[in-house]
Formats: C-alpha cells, sequence, structure tokens
C-alpha cells in the first residue's frame, strides 16, 4: 500500500506541475501600427506627438533600433509577419487588389494561400487561443485567406484594405459576419472644393470610430481569455490615412500647429485640421495601448503577459493629407513607405514582460519582422515550418551572448519601379528601377556611418555588389504573378 500511496503522490505531484506549466504560459499580445514611421514615437525622438503609453512600455521593457519591416507596403508585410517568409519566398509580395471601394465592391486583397503555416497556427499548436482586432488584408472570410482559416478562433476588423481607408465604416467582421456601425456611407475619396465651408468637412465623420470598436473588442477578448493562454494580434489602423480622429482627440491638439484645410487632392478624407488630426491619431492608438496594459494590470495577468509593438512599414509618402514631413516621421531616415531605403522599412519595436525582460534596455540587434516565427516557436518549444527567420527571444530576454545574428536580411519589392535591397552587417545594398533596368546598379552604404544613406560608396566596393548580386539569386524564388516578377522575369514585356 505504501509503495502505491508513493505512486499516487508521484502522478499527483506531475499533474500538479503540468498545470502549473500550463498556467505559466506567457500571454502574447503583438501590436501592430499602420504606416506608422521609425520617429513617431517619444521614445524614438518625436517632439510634437504624444505617446506617452508607448514610451512607457520602451522604458520598462526593451527598445529595438535596427528592426525592420519585411516590405515597405501593407499587404506583403502582414503575410511575411504570419508567416516567416522573406520577400524572395513569400506568396504574397505585393498590394494586389481585388473588388473596389464601395460596399457592394468589397473584394479584398489576394488571400492567403489554404495550408499556409502562419504564427497563429503555431500558437494554436501550443495550446493558445487566438484572436486577432485590426486590419487582415490577406483574404476575405469567402476565401481561403479568412483569418478564421489560417489559424485564428476569433476576427474582428476589417478584411479588406480599402475599407479601412475609412474609420467610420458602415461594418466591420466577426468572425466572417458583417457588423453594422452606425455610420452613414462616406466616399472617403471624394475631394472637397477648395472654397468648401467648415461644415463640409463633417461629411467624413460618423457616429463609430473603428479603433474604438476595436478597443472595446481587444478588451472584451482579455476578458473572456483571461484564464488560458491567448495569442493576440492587433493590426490597429492608426496612422495611416484618411485623416479622421474623434473630435474629442483633435481638440488635445487644437492651436499647437499651423494649419491649412486639406481638400482631398491628393486622395483620401479631407481635413480642416489635418496636422492635429495625425497627431491625435497616434495618441489616440497610444491611449487604446495604455488602456490593454491598464487591464493585463487589473486582471493580474501583466507579469505573464509579453506586450510587443511595431509598424507594418514607414510613414506615408505625398498623400492623403499626411505631413510627415512636418512630424520628422521617418526620424530623418531616407524614404518612405513603398521604398526600401531605410524610411520605408526600419520600424520601431518595443517589447515588454515585467520580471523577464530587463528594464530600460536598448538593443541594436538586426532583426526583422519575419523573425517572430522562430521567435515565438522558441518560447513555446513548438517545431516551426520552414521559414527564414531568427530567433530575437535570447536578445528580448537579455541573454545576448546566446543571440544568433542574420547573416544577412533580403528584401524585395515589385512596386515603385521594383526595387531590391540587402543588408549585411552595416553594408547595405539597394537596386532600384529593375522594371526598365534589370541590371540596374547597387547602390551600396556604410549605415554605421551614414544611416540616411547620402553617400554611395559602390564604387569603393566591387566586391560588396558582387555578394549581393549573389544573395539575390539565392533568394529570390519565382513569384506566382506576374507583375511580381521583375528579378528574373521569364518574358519580355512586350507580349
Amino acid at each position: 500500500f505504501q509503495h502505491m500511496n508513493n505512486i499516487v503522490k508521484i502522478v499527483l505531484m506531475s499533474l500538479v506541475t503540468v498545470a502549473v506549466f500550463a498556467q505559466k504560459k506567457p500571454n502574447v499580445i503583438y501590436i501592430y501600427a499602420d504606416d506608422l514611421g521609425y520617429g513617431e514615437l517619444g521614445s524614438y525622438g518625436q517632439q510634437k506627438i504624444k505617446t506617452p503609453n508607448l514610451d512607457k512600455i520602451a522604458k520598462e521593457g526593451i527598445k529595438f533600433t535596427q528592426h525592420y519591416a519585411a516590405a515597405p507596403v501593407c499587404a506583403p508585410s502582414r503575410a511575411m509577419l504570419m508567416t516567416g517568409k522573406n520577400s524572395g519566398h513569400s506568396y504574397i509580395r505585393g498590394n494586389y487588389e481585388l473588388g473596389g471601394f464601395e460596399d457592394e465592391n468589397e473584394g479584398g486583397q489576394m488571400p492567403l494561400p489554404e495550408g499556409t503555416f502562419t504564427i497563429a497556427k503555431l500558437m494554436k499548436q501550443a495550446g493558445y487561443t487566438t484572436g486577432a482586432i485590426g486590419k487582415w488584408g490577406l483574404g476575405m472570410s469567402n476565401t481561403t485567406g479568412d483569418p478564421n482559416k489560417q489559424g485564428f478562433d476569433y476576427f474582428y476588423g476589417y478584411l479588406c484594405q480599402k475599407q479601412a481607408h475609412n474609420f467610420y465604416p458602415t461594418h466591420l467582421w466577426e468572425n466572417g459576419k458583417w457588423d453594422t456601425l452606425k455610420n452613414s456611407y462616406i466616399q472617403v475619396h471624394k475631394p472637397l472644393a477648395k472654397d468648401a465651408p467648415a461644415a463640409a468637412f463633417d461629411y467624413f465623420k460618423g457616429k463609430e470610430y473603428s479603433v474604438t470598436k476595436m478597443a472595446e473588442k481587444t478588451v472584451a477578448f482579455i476578458k473572456e481569455n483571461q484564464k488560458k493562454p491567448f495569442f493576440l494580434y492587433l493590426p490597429y489602423t492608426g496612422p495611416h490615412v484618411s485623416l479622421q480622429a474623434p473630435d474629442e482627440a483633435v481638440k488635445d491638439y487644437m492651436g499647437q500647429f499651423e494649419e491649412h484645410p486639406y481638400y482631398g487632392e491628393n486622395g483620401y478624407a479631407s481635413a480642416l485640421y489635418p496636422r492635429a488630426t495625425y497627431a491625435a491619431m497616434i495618441t489616440y492608438m497610444d491611449k487604446q495601448v495604455g488602456e490593454i496594459i491598464k487591464l493585463l494590470k487589473e486582471l493580474g495577468l501583466d507579469k505573464n503577459t509579453i506586450v510587443m509593438f511595431s509598424s507594418d512599414n514607414g510613414p506615408t509618402f505625398k498623400t492623403g493629407g499626411a505631413d510627415v514631413d512636418f512630424f520628422n516621421s521617418a526620424g530623418g531616415l531616407r524614404g518612405k513607405k513603398q521604398d526600401l531605403y531605410e524610411g520605408g522599412i526600419r520600424e520601431p519595436f518595443i517589447a515588454r514582460w515585467p520580471g523577464k525582460i530587463p528594464q530600460g534596455k536598448v538593443s541594436n540587434h538586426i532583426s526583422v519582422q519575419y523573425d517572430l516565427m522562430a521567435t515565438l516557436s522558441e518560447l513555446t518549444g513548438q517545431k516551426a515550418w520552414d521559414n527564414d527567420g531568427v530567433s530575437f527571444l535570447p536578445t528580448l530576454l537579455g541573454n545576448t551572448n546566446k543571440q544568433k545574428k542574420h547573416d544577412y536580411l533580403y528584401f524585395e519589392f515589385p512596386e515603385k519601379g521594383g526595387q531590391v535591397a540587402i543588408r549585411i552587417g552595416d553594408w547595405k545594398g539597394v537596386k532600384s528601377n529593375m522594371k526598365k533596368n534589370k541590371n540596374a546598379p547597387w547602390e551600396i552604404y556604410n549605415l554605421l556611418t551614414d544611416e540616411k544613406e547620402t553617400t554611395d560608396v559602390a564604387a569603393q566596393h566591387p566586391e560588396l555588389a558582387k555578394r549581393f548580386e549573389e544573395i539575390m539569386k539565392k533568394e529570390h524564388q519565382p513569384s506566382h504573378i506576374r507583375d511580381w516578377e521583375f528579378i528574373d522575369p521569364k518574358f519580355s514585356g512586350k507580349e
């Protein structure tokens, strides 16, 4: 009997250990801003826009200074984040649009294919409940790209990126079902006359702001899943134009900047106070992040939750009334959204995990968003499918001596003329306008001494140009879309 008692005790102790381990699986929240530049948080040098909650995350955790989006526009960046693939291997490499802007023509973007292995599927494999709240852009619910078919137990938000141009939509989507909002339909790209009165700008306002709705659903998801491990992906839509924010948020910036009304001449919604509205959009999103941290503390989840924050690409180019030069949105770096220069792809990345991530750390580890798959794989002990990432978990946890490094980062982008960029250590090579000239020369920059990419030193480094060329040939796999095939096209372009 004593022997049996000992066996029972051992079994019970094992069960308790398993239960404790299950409880200790850290929750993971990954917040993904839309078109937020490297210099738009106070912790990254922003002077005019207030981001106190995100700055606190940086102060209480770690801030990366050499972190990259995988692509310089929305859909491919999101696809590569989800799949751990670089842009030479990714199924989605550009913003391939389907359908139109009108509700009845909503068609979304190129969907992720059936059988794709995503970070959400990895986390489900690890026993997590998974949610995505925000902008998806990887397929409508009637396609293979439906987030509920790609590993997410719950989805709420925009399925189509074009719909996300309007922060007061008639509807959002909840697990494939249309969720009607109390907003009239807005033709968001309709310009106003240059002599339009102030009241005309009210056309672009509604009753229910999409970011507020998404924040409410975020709170509900966390409360509902507080007793089990969860993975929550929050691709919030600010500060991507249109310039739209709640009046009370805009009031906080009224009178702070010299203003000239924006009448929609460069597309997107017109705005009476464009600079104040742009700043308000970022501060309003920051406020929602603060509410998430506050809720985690109230529920006792704070110390068992990793919160990460980044953005999908650099700040917008001259479109939609956003004055990103005024705000120094790219932090002085060259280029913007759609560019493979630093301003188009270098992003803020901050992470917080009390007691695990050391406070106030700044890391210059060279990393990229397609590393998230490998990082979550190491965190959970789950095997990921083939990917191009290197886990940055050792850097997060302060074990820098165990941190593996990339041999290089690879970027290709079929839009804006066809571009390629490669980073090897401090060296960066860039090719542009490859659709006109497949053999365009490499520009080469030393980012250690020339972070703003002002001085091309290609003439002094032919050996680097040769190496960049070899990497491009190795990393580029033919795409299934003709428009994306600019590196080694098997057609003349004259057919």
